[in-house]
């Protein structure tokens, strides 16, 4: 894209300025989301079993270096090994009797109403376990540490068995982060790109902050060198709920007020999707954009999330700078490889532990040694009924790591115990916030640019 600009020097007015907006490559690395993996003939503890599986292989080496000499046994084998030291490998599951349970909605007859939702799932009598293949076993944790550990996460235990057949944890041993060779921690690649989530064009499309935002990305705002410092954004990432944040849920099923709502709820997706291809068209006549959809979107509820069909956006489908993408993601831009969601897996790690005192950044970097993007999935969070492997598991060392629609911006540069690298970021939904993330390609440094009409202005972290 060229942006010609008028510049003032003695003049009234001088030749145009023309500036060049880069390109660089772009490759979509979500192959294992694609549906030919999915039977959905088969019932969903195979994606456990294949987790466990594949996890299990990566964790042996690691216990062996860690705790040498101590033995791996089975949890049938505990039975022979009573209050003697050893480790035990398994998938953990955590019991909570305030979690959704669709076999719960579908035997409360005469239904009239949905249930609200909770905001966690937690209460004094949770339980946590540990299970293999063929066994459970119940782990004594202080009740205080119950918020740190979730249903779906692989891990290694040191301790020993109990008389009354429970086990007491000593250590504990995560699969860790993807290592990472030091020949590809830099890129010669110059660029930023731009993180947006929870745009909300239900409520928002005509607000100030929006206009605004679409003329700094198309290099219409401000004076000529902050014109020529957008030619730097090389792409627009949106991170989910850009239709919008919320759904309106209709409670009065089978009356005529209700089908009202129903009427109401889809005009009103249908205005908003709209709205959100005029937006997306402007913007990639100028620049790269991916879009992932979101909780709120037009598309399938179950993870991984479809890429919204180009019929949605018949205008912004045209363009050859516009990728639509799943989510969760992964992608590489520029030697970057970028991996992230629009908000569900964490939100749901949240409900999970009822922690309000771990932030959104720490969850996010718990997954990355956990190697999985969403360990509560399937078990508190819809996902696809894999059977043949689990997608989710983390194979890849990304170099930026993200999560859309938080209630604040937050930032961190996580580096791990084999030369791993990863720009951590929470981004809050522009709704709410009107702001828009930036990262640096080559440097990894983040910053943010407000857009709120009260303060528009920029911040490098």
């Amino acid at each position: 894209m060229v942006h010609k600009i008028n510049k003032r020097a003695g003049k009234l007015l001088s030749e145009p300025q023309e500036f060049k907006r880069q390109r660089t490559q772009y490759e979509d690395l979500t192959a294992d989301f694609k549906n030919n993996l999915v039977d959905f003939s088969k019932q969903f503890c195979h994606i456990y079993a294949v987790r466990l599986a594949e996890l299990k292989e990566t964790l042996i080496p690691r216990v062996t270096a860690k705790w040498d000499n101590v033995k791996i046994l089975k949890l049938a084998e505990l039975e022979d090994f009573e209050g003697q030291e050893c480790v035990i490998i398994g998938t953990l599951y955590k019991h909570q009797k305030s979690k959704p349970s669709i076999l719960q909605e579908l035997s409360e007859d005469h239904q009239l109403t949905f249930p609200e939702p909770k905001s966690n799932y937690c209460s004094e009598n949770d339980e946590l376990f540990l299970e293999d293949e063929m066994l459970r076993v119940k782990l004594i944790v202080d009740v205080t540490e119950l918020k740190n550990y979730v249903t779906g996460v692989v891990c290694a235990i040191l301790g020993h068995k109990e008389k009354n057949g429970t086990f007491a944890i000593k250590k504990w041993c995560f699969p860790g982060c993807v290592s990472k060779s030091l020949s590809v921690q830099k890129t010669q690649s110059k660029g930023k790109l731009v993180f947006l989530s929870g745009l909300d064009l239900v409520n928002s499309f005509n607000s100030l902050s929006l206009s605004l935002l679409r003329e700094w990305i198309c290099g219409m705002a401000g004076d000529p060198t902050a014109q020529e410092d957008v030619t730097h954004v090389i792409r627009v990432i949106i991170a989910g709920n850009t239709v919008k944040t919320v759904t309106k849920t209709n409670t009065l099923i089978g009356h005529a007020e209700g089908k009202a709502q129903d009427t109401a709820i889809v005009n009103e997706v249908t205005v908003a999707t709209k709205h959100m291809d005029e937006f997306l068209a402007e913007i990639a006549k100028c620049c790269c954009i991916t879009l992932m959809p979101g909780q709120h979107d037009p598309t399938n509820a179950m993870l991984p999330q479809r890429p919204l069909h180009p019929c949605v956006l018949p205008l912004t489908s045209r363009y050859q700078s516009f990728k639509g993408a799943t989510n969760p993601w992964i992608g590489k831009v520029a030697e970057r490889v970028i991996m992230g969601s629009s908000g569900q897996p964490i939100e749901d790690l949240a409900k999970a532990t009822g922690a309000t005192d771990i932030s959104s950044l720490e969850w996010l970097e718990r997954t990355l040694l956990w190697k999985h993007m969403c360990p509560t999935a399937p078990d508190t969070l819809p996902a696809n009924p894999y059977s043949e492997r689990d997608p989710f598991i983390i194979n890849h060392c990304p170099d930026i790591y993200f999560v859309g629609n938080t209630a604040k911006f937050e930032t961190k540069l996580w580096k791990g115990e084999g030369n791993q690298v990863v720009r951590l970021i929470c981004i809050p939904q522009f709704s709410s916030t009107c702001t828009a993330v930036t990262v640096d390609i080559e440097s990894l440094d983040v910053g943010f640019v407000c857009f709120d009409t009260k303060f528009v202005g920029i911040e490098r972290r």
